[in-house]
C-alpha cells in the first residue's frame, strides 16, 4: 500500500507541491501500539500531577480523546504542548522504523538514512494558544538555531530532509488539521519572526502565497510526507477532544543535523552497527 509512493505520479506529486498523503499506510496494530504509547505519556503526566498535589484526579476512565483535556482543565498551567525526550517506547519504534516506510524514504534520500534528532507526540488541546503552530517552514527553526553561527540559510535549504506526519485521532479543520501550501518548498528559506510561542513567515514573505492553502484532513493510520521547507500551519482546535497527532523527520545521514543532536541511524551499510536494530534497543537509547 505504501509503496504506492514509489510510483513515477506520487513522485511527480511530491516534486511539483512538496508533499505527498498516503491515505491507510499504517496497519490497526501500528496505529494501537503508537496510542498505548501516548496513553502512557498520559499516564506519567497524570500521575506526575497527582504526586505533587496538582490534580486530585487522573481522569483514568476517560476516552483517550478527552483525557489529557480534563486533566489540563484542573491544572491549566501544566498543559504540555509536545512530548519528545520520552517517545523511547517500543510502539514508537513501529512507526518511527516501519519497513515501508523506510523503503519509501530510501528512494528519496538514499540508502544512508538517519531519524532526524525531532520526532514528536502532540496533543492540541482545545483553544490552547501554546499548540497554535503558525505559518512556517520546519527549516527555519534550524537556521534560527545556526543563524549566529557558520550556516546560512543556503546551508539548511540544501539539507536533505522528508518530514512525516500522521495523526492518532481523525484530523479536521475543526479540530486543527495541519494545511500546506503547494509548491512553496521551491521558493527557498523565507523570512520568520519570533512570536510568543512559535516563529510565523513574515507577511511580506506569506501574502503571496497564504491563499493558495489547501487543508490536510486525515485519518489515522495516514500519514503525509513533505519537503522541510514547505510552508504549513495547524489550524486551531475548536472542538472538545485533543488532536493527537505524530511528527518526524528522515535526513540524509551522510549530510550533518546542523543541530547540537545527532538522531538516530535508521538503514545504514557504512556503519551497520549503529542503526537501531529493533524496538528492544530502541527503548535502551535515549534522545540525542
Amino acid at each position: 500500500m505504501g509503496l504506492a509512493v514509489e510510483t513515477n505520479s506520487d513522485l511527480d506529486r511530491f516534486e511539483t507541491t512538496g508533499f505527498v498523503i498516503l491515505k491507510g499506510f499504517y496497519p490497526d496494530g501500528v496505529v494501537e501500539a503508537a496510542r498505548r504509547d501516548a496513553g502512557e505519556l498520559v499516564d506519567r503526566f497524570a500521575n506526575r500531577l497527582m504526586a505533587a498535589g496538582e490534580i486530585m484526579s487522573g481522569h483514568a476512565d476517560a476516552p483517550f480523546e478527552t483525557r489529557l483535556a480534563r486533566i489540563c482543565a484542573d491544572a491549566p498551567d501544566e498543559a504540555p504542548s509536545i512530548f519528545r525526550k520520552e517517545l523511547h517506547l517500543a510502539g514508537m519504534y513501529e512507526v518511527f522504523f516501519h519497513p515501508p516506510l523506510l523503503d519509501i524514504v530510501e528512494t528519496l534520500l538514499g540508502e544512508e538514512l538517519r531519524l532526524y534528532p525531532n520526532y514528536s507526540i502532540r496533543p492540541k488541546l482545545p483553544d490552547h494558544a501554546p499548540t497554535l503552530v503558525l505559518w512556517h517552514q520546519d527549516g527555519g527553526y534550524t537556521y534560527k538555531v545556526h543563524r549566529d553561527g557558520d550556516h546560512s540559510a543556503e546551508t539548511v535549504d540544501a539539507l536533505r530532509m522528508i518530514n512525516v506526519w500522521s495523526p492518532l485521532v481523525p484530523a479536521r479543520e475543526d479540530n486543527g488539521c495541519m494545511q500546506f501550501i503547494p509548491g512553496t518548498h521551491r521558493i527557498g528559506m523565507a523570512r520568520h519572526e519570533n512570536r510568543e510561542h512559535y516563529l510565523e513567515i513574515t507577511q511580506e514573505d506569506l501574502a503571496p502565497y497564504v491563499d493558495q492553502a489547501v487543508s490536510i484532513e486525515m485519518d489515522p493510520g495516514d500519514i503525509v510526507l513533505f519537503h522541510n521547507m514547505l510552508y504549513h500551519q495547524g489550524l486551531p482546535n475548536r472542538s472538545d477532544q485533543v488532536r493527537w497527532s505524530m511528527d518526524w523527520r528522515y535526513q540524509d545521514a551522510r549530510q550533518p543535523t546542523l543541530r547540537s543532536t545527532t538522531g538516530h541511524l535508521a538503514r545504514s551499510r557504512l556503519h551497520p552497527d549503529k542503526v537501531v536494530r529493533d524496538a528492544g534497543d530502541w527503548v535502551r537509547r535515549s534522545f540525542q
